[in-house]
């Protein structure tokens, strides 16, 4: 613990002696008696917060320790009597503390440090406190300017210091929008190029920030009145300021420099900065402001010149020439030294400075003018060198240099000390310093006395080390380049003078050099990816060596993405931020090795930053930006985004950003062309071969001017309209907003005759998209073009489109209908067309109506829904097919003409008959066990037979067939409904597949599997309770009930009794009873009962005896259709009475349709007649 405490002392002092050594030879020790000196003061503009305590730092050096004094605008400050203020302790640092008033002590502060030798003193420090004034209370008169007129609005912030940020704002504290036209100036003043109607929408507010206290300022509201009593006309440009064409201006060296151009104009001015009428160079410069402000960061002497201001609109432009003339305060080019000499030694102290104009010198002597200190033998004044001759100790003193010019001045304080010292070296004694073979040695012998000793170094006390490859430093230190181990040895240092001698001791090992076998190489990666560098060392085994990797000189801090191993460091998943210069540090007692490498990671760009539009027109802007960072993948192209505002509800909404068009990756200022009075705000995407970059920040928005429209309005036509034959709808689709070019769109609508030698007529509507022409002729040809229009004038014509007025009904039916190739489910039909003009209008299609009259089967009822088809009227077409029909049926026809509003007569009715097809499928097929050995199969015959019935056709076979087994196939004549067949066990399961047929041939199959059987127990149990004489008079009972209920309502019907249309849908007529009289079928107590062990659900039994029933209602509407009573449907089925007017032409569903559909939702029910014929 103690070796390494020993160890950070002597590196301590190492370095401090080594900073000691490299400063001047003509340092004196510490403890050696000497005049004082100014180390550290507060600079000249001292501005300091308004809190406790205030702070004035000075601090010096000297021996004996120095007194200091402070004097506050040239008179003294007594620091003991004034209970505010106090000193630091070995110090000459002030504190104020102020209790109410603290710029009581604001003013002109200077230090001296006075001891025996002589007095140094600090520069005047001008100290300032902070402050944050506010406005005068005032009351702001509104301002009255016509449009088109420039404007200044002065904002006179309060005075600091420091110098507040200004900004305006309105009363709600939003930020008033600055562009080309609005913008505000160094001072605060917002100039305004020219007034519009807008500006008095809001009030201007302008806000001082004070940057120390961080406190705000705000002035009374002003209100804008704008006068719009004439309209603006456009004005050239003309200089708001600086006023005139030429001006002069100062730049102070090292300094920044703002120059401002604003200019007035209708439209807003542009302006350009050029220097000596070259392009600028940007160099040290940035353009802000819209252009008006040109800052040079810190100015230079070629910074130096003229600098033209051009502001340009339409109307013309105009020049100022702003003259740059470079000033600076005075700067240091010798600064003087302290000196120390011996008893009659000669010396001389330079003061060097300049600056522009030239400073003046002048010399001071323990802060006294020296023409006015005592008179000094041997010194002399020369200019900017003081000269010492034949120096006693009485001439020690502190002298101060002062430059000084109009704009501000330098001092520096340097003393002469006259002293005899024998030598006496500084360093440690007896050190052990280690080298490695081949470098450079070092061997450092500070050393001190007056007058100044000879210093010799020489090896084991032998001989002057000198020459070669050995050379001794002013400073004592003795170099020894391209160190070999045979220089491995004890050297001593001798220090004499006149006085005096004074020798050490330095002991030097030489030790193997460390040598990189693999050093890291510069990365260039994609980021994401895995970098890695490789750091392999060969060291002297006798040396303790450490390897610590930096980053951008600074250590890395290693961890899950960082991982360092023994030769090699790595990088997972490499950011963005991990970019720099790493550095593999190689470290021991003796040396220090360092080598780099970079790592590049390569990603997407950076967005493209500080976004503006100038160079304004109606149909182009020019955009330029400033590049992001490539981060070290080229930019091959930049995309530029817009998003401008759509009316949408006649609201204007933002359309989203959208694609404008790319541009070369070497540009940063393009001319966009654009739409004119859009509302544009854009924004800019870098590419790189990594990728695309964020997009930037949106610019400004940005309106282009107006202009006539230059789109056409599309789908142009002319049609009839309404219940009227006499007129015509001109119809167009309006345009895109961002099609209009200018406020207030119009359309302005042309139509005349065709063929004839009428003028054209026209009319201009503003907010509808079509126009109606009455009392026109039916069906007549017009000639039509539509054009838009808006404030600044008519667009171009649309070509001339062809509409018709009104049409009315055809008066014609088509003639000569016919049918042929007639099959069973389709024919052809054929007509002769009409006469052209007799369709009064553009003939549209052909409509056949057809429906089914009757069943060429007796006493098979049918459906007479009428349908309809149409045919395109496409050409001479004299014929059609007609699809979808029944066969074996009578059918009805009669066909109409029709044109876009109206169908024509209907033709006379002709009669056809569809030949003989394949039967639907067999209804209500049932599989039914009536014992364990026997299934009982029934059916009824197909809803549409399609002709005369010649038989069934039933196969069936087990389930999970083994191989070979065959299909049983049953031929079973028409009038047969169904089929019993024994099974060998009552587990055995069969799946049946029944089709009925014609001459024709066989028609759809259906296709049903027996159901499991119930136990033997069970059908005993079944069989037995249906035999029970109890249930036989129950049964009996409900039926006789039932009778009498059917009774009373027939007799209440015969008499027009009312009872609810419901029950009259609900009450359905059961099915009869296909049993002999007295017999029982035990399935009905199934039914009754509910028992879970049926083979199929009550709902599905209800169901299929449901299709084989009919219902008192479905009777009746039978008899009705016998009648001829149609519905009429607009689609493809509709009816008709008997006199052939249409019923039901709005109504949708047909009644059948409703009636059929209730039936079958309430066959779940169980019928009383059903019950009745059950018993």
């Amino acid at each position: 613990m103690r070796t390494e405490r020993w160890w950070e002392f002597l590196a301590t002092f190492t370095f401090l002696l080594r900073i000691w050594i490299v400063v001047s030879v003509t340092e004196i020790p510490p403890n050696v008696r000497q005049p004082p000196m100014i180390t550290k003061q507060s600079v000249q503009d001292h501005i300091v917060e308004p809190t406790d305590p205030i702070t004035v730092e000075c601090e010096a050096t000297g021996n004996p320790p120095p007194v200091f004094t402070w004097t506050r605008n040239g008179v003294y400050l007594n620091v003991a009597r004034d209970p505010q203020v106090s000193m630091k302790r070995r110090s000459g640092t002030l504190e104020i503390f102020f209790w109410g008033r603290p710029e009581d002590y604001e003013g002109l502060y200077q230090c001296t440090a006075t001891n025996e030798f002589g007095s140094a003193v600090s520069s005047h420090i001008h100290l300032r406190v902070s402050k944050a004034r506010s406005w005068l209370k005032e009351y702001l008169e509104p301002v009255s300017v016509f449009v088109g007129l420039p404007l200044i609005l002065p904002c006179n912030p309060p005075v600091g210091p420091p110098k507040p940020q200004t900004y305006w704002m309105n009363s709600s504290m939003v930020p008033i929008r600055q562009d080309r036209r609005v913008s505000m100036a160094e001072n605060g003043d917002l100039y305004f190029s020219s007034i519009v109607a807008e500006d008095s929408l809001t009030n201007y507010v302008c806000t001082a920030r004070f940057p120390n206290s961080n406190t705000i300022q705000q002035k009374p509201p002003l209100i804008l009145q704008v006068l719009t009593a004439r309209m603006a006309a456009q004005i050239a440009p003309k200089f708001m300021k600086p006023k005139g064409t030429a001006s002069t201006q100062i730049g102070m060296l090292g300094e920044e420099l703002v120059l401002e151009c604003f200019a007035s104009g209708v439209p807003a001015p542009t302006i350009k900065w050029t220097k000596d009428w070259e392009a600028l160079t940007m160099s040290g410069m940035k353009l802000e402001n819209f252009n008006k402000t040109l800052r040079i960061k810190k100015v230079s002497m070629e910074d130096g010149g003229d600098y033209i201001c051009t502001a340009s609109n339409r109307m013309g432009y105009l020049d100022h020439i702003i003259t740059v003339r470079v000033k600076s305060a005075p700067f240091w080019v010798e600064k003087p030294e302290s000196l120390v000499l011996s008893r009659d030694d000669s010396g001389q102290i330079v003061c060097q400075a300049d600056g522009i104009p030239r400073p003046r010198i002048q010399w001071l002597v323990n802060g006294e003018p020296i023409e006015d200190a005592p008179k000094s033998p041997g010194r002399q004044v020369s200019g900017d060198t003081l000269t010492f001759r034949s120096v006693v100790p009485d001439s020690t003193a502190v002298f101060q240099c002062n430059a000084s010019n109009q704009y501000g001045y330098i001092l520096a304080n340097a003393f002469l000390a006259v002293m005899d010292m024998k030598p006496r070296l500084l360093g440690f004694r007896d050190q052990l310093v280690k080298v490695t073979e081949g470098s450079q040695t070092l061997l450092h012998c500070p050393y001190f006395g007056s007058p100044k000793p000879d210093l010799r170094w020489s090896k084991g006390g032998i001989g002057s080390l000198e020459g070669g490859r050995f050379r001794v430093l002013s400073n004592g230190t003795l170099e020894i380049k391209r160190t070999k181990l045979q220089d491995q040895g004890t050297y001593v240092c001798v220090a004499s003078n006149v006085i005096g001698r004074d020798e050490m001791d330095v002991q030097l090992e030489v030790k193997e050099p460390t040598k990189i076998l693999r050093a890291p190489h510069n990365v260039i990666v994609i980021k994401g990816s895995l970098a890695r560098f490789d750091c392999k060392i060969q060291t002297d085994p006798t040396l303790d060596v450490t390897v610590t990797w930096l980053k951008d000189k600074k250590f890395l801090i290693l961890g899950r993405r960082m991982t360092k191993d023994e030769d090699s460091l790595s990088i997972a998943d490499v950011y963005r931020r991990d970019e720099g210069m790493y550095t593999c540090r190689i470290k021991s007692e003796v040396e220090e090795i360092s080598v780099s490498a970079k790592l590049t990671v390569m990603d997407r760009p950076d967005p493209p930053t500080d976004l503006e539009v100038s160079d304004p027109s109606e149909r182009s802007a020019r955009l330029t930006w400033v590049p992001g960072l490539s981060n070290h993948s080229p930019i091959k192209e930049y995309l530029v985004q817009y998003t401008e505002d759509l009316l949408a509800d006649y609201w204007l909404v933002p359309s989203g950003w959208k694609n404008l068009t790319s541009y070369p990756g070497h540009l940063n200022s393009v001319m966009l062309k654009l739409m004119p009075f859009v509302e544009y705000q854009f924004r800019v995407i870098a590419i790189n071969g990594i990728g695309p970059s964020r997009p930037s920040k949106p610019s400004v928005y940005y309106e282009t001017g107006g202009a006539v429209p230059d789109a056409i309005p599309k789908n142009i036509k002319g049609v009839g309209t309404g219940i009227f034959r006499n007129n015509m709808e001109i119809s167009w689709e309006p345009l895109e907003y961002r099609e209009w070019n200018g406020p207030k769109l119009g359309y302005m609508v042309w139509w005349r005759r065709r063929d004839s030698r009428e003028e054209w007529k026209n009319y201009t509507t503003y907010w509808w998209c079509s126009h109606i022409i009455y009392e026109t002729d039916t069906f007549t040809p017009y000639e039509i073009k539509v054009q838009a229009i808006n404030d600044f004038g008519l667009g171009p014509e649309s070509p001339i489109v062809i509409g018709f007025s009104g049409e009315d009904r055809p008066t014609v039916a088509p003639t000569d209908l016919r049918v042929s190739d007639v099959e069973s489910t389709k024919l052809t039909v054929h007509w002769q067309p009409v006469p052209r003009d007799s369709i009064n209008g553009e003939i549209k299609e052909y409509t056949v109506y057809f429906w089914r009259e009757s069943s060429r089967l007796p006493h098979h009822g049918v459906n007479r829904r009428i349908k309809s088809k149409s045919f395109k009227a496409n050409g001479p077409r004299l014929s059609g097919s007609l699809t979808g029909l029944i066969p074996y049926s009578n059918y009805m026809m009669y066909i109409v003409v029709a044109n876009n509003r109206f169908e024509g007569p209907p033709s006379h009715r002709i009669e056809f008959q569809t030949l003989e097809g394949v039967p639907s499928v067999p209804r209500s097929f049932r599989i039914m066990h009536r014992h364990y050995d026997t299934i009982y199969l029934d059916w009824e015959e197909p809803a549409e037979p399609n002709g005369i019935l010649t038989g069934y056709i039933l196969r069936y076979q087990t389930l999970n067939v083994s191989v070979g087994e065959r299909v049983q196939v049953e031929h079973l004549p028409p009038n047969t409904t169904y089929f019993s067949m024994r099974r060998f066990d009552r587990y055995t399961r069969y799946k049946f597949s029944l089709a009925a047929r014609t001459q024709i041939g066989v028609g759809e199959a259906v296709t049903e599997e027996s159901p499991h059987f119930t136990t033997e127990e069970y059908t005993r149990d079944q069989v037995d309770i249906a035999t029970q004489g109890w249930f036989i008079g129950l049964m009996c009972a409900i039926a006789l009930f039932v009778l009498l209920m059917l009774t009373v309502f027939f007799i209440k019907r015969s008499r027009g009794g009312k009872y609810p249309v419901r029950d009259k849908r609900d009450f359905a007529l059961g099915p009869l009873d296909d049993k002999e009289e007295g017999s029982f079928d035990y399935r009905s107590l199934e039914r009754i009962t509910r028992l879970s062990t049926l083979p199929y659900s009550r709902r599905e039994e209800e169901s299929r005896q449901g299709r084989s029933q009919g219902s008192i209602e479905d009777m009746q509407k039978r008899t009705n259709s016998d009648d001829s009573l149609m519905e009429y449907g607009e689609g493809d089925e509709i009816e008709f009475n008997e006199d052939g007017s249409f019923i039901g032409e709005y109504t949708g569903t047909s009644k059948r349709d409703r009636d059929s559909s209730q039936y079958h939702e309430s066959s779940e029910a169980t019928s009383p007649v059903a019950i009745y014929s059950f018993a």
